[in-house]
This record gives structure tokens, sequence and C-alpha cells, in this order.
């Protein structure tokens, strides 16, 4: 009569996960391919290919050609193609040639960047949010009413 069913089974909390080290590409190091992952990469070596990551370093030594795609990029050495992060930062010795979609930008006096830069909001704000409001000289604050409409003079026949 009273017996554990499967739903009891199914109600169990998962375990949280435990974040993994960071991966590392040493500079002596040549990757033909995509990279992939949830975790933090830093990068010393050569990739020739797309790199998606939560957080990426790119090495001083470091040479990627392709395209980014991150929450956090930190850019020390070469990197050829497009980044699209949250974060973004260009040290000192950074050489960038491609253009950079960012929410938030940090670039280091000394650093080369060949390309566009354009902000990116992902907050969930639309333009219409918040419309702009121009102030005409002469106008009161209140709101403006349509002017009144003309009689229609009237034909009988």
């Amino acid at each position: 009569m009273f017996t554990k069913t499967s739903k009891d089974e199914d109600k169990k909390p998962l375990a949280p996960k435990i974040p993994a080290p960071p991966s590392l590409l040493s500079n002596d190091l040549k990757v033909s391919g995509n990279l992939i992952t949830d975790g933090e990469l830093q990068i010393d070596g050569e990739v020739v290919g797309d790199i998606h990551a939560d957080v990426l370093i790119v090495g001083e030594t470091a040479n990627v050609n392709g395209e980014i795609t991150a929450n956090s990029v930190r850019v020390h050495g070469k990197v050829t193609g497009q980044v699209n992060a949250k974060i973004v930062s260009l040290a000192k010795t950074a050489q960038v040639l491609g253009d950079i979609l960012h929410e938030n930008l940090a670039i280091e006096q000394g650093a080369h960047l060949e390309g566009h830069c354009r902000r990116t909001e992902t907050s969930g704000k639309k333009e219409s949010d918040n419309p702009i409001s121009l102030l005409v000289k002469g106008s009161s604050k209140t709101k403006l009413e349509p002017p009144p409409k003309k009689p229609r003079a009237e034909v009988s026949a």
C-alpha cells in the first residue's frame, strides 16, 4: 500500500558543479581546430580556429587566428578575428586585427587594435524602454494635445 515511487527518485537534488581547474595551452603547442569549454582557458601557443570559453586569457606568446566568443577575454598576445565577449581587456602588448563586440572594454596604452569596437547590450533593455525626450524652446512640459479640428462645411442639395 505505501511504497516509494520513481517520482521520489526524480526529486533528488543535483550535486553542485565543481569548477574545473583552468586549461593551459603552452607556447610550444599548435592547435588547428575549434576549442570549446565552459571553464577558463589560457593560451600561450598558436590556435587556428574558433574559441568558445567562459574566461579566456591570450598570453603574450599566443597567436590566435579565429573568432573568439566568451564572457571575459584578456588579450596579451596576437588575435586575428572577431572578439565577442561581455568583458574585453587589451593589455599593452596586445595586437588585435578584427572587430570587438563588447559590453565593457578596457584598452591599455600601447595596445594595437585595427578594427571596429561596438558596444552590445544583453541586459534585456530595448531602445523603446528608454525613449529620448526632446525639449523644444517655447513649449510647456505638459503633454501636447493635437490641434483642434476645423469644422467641415455642410453642403445641401
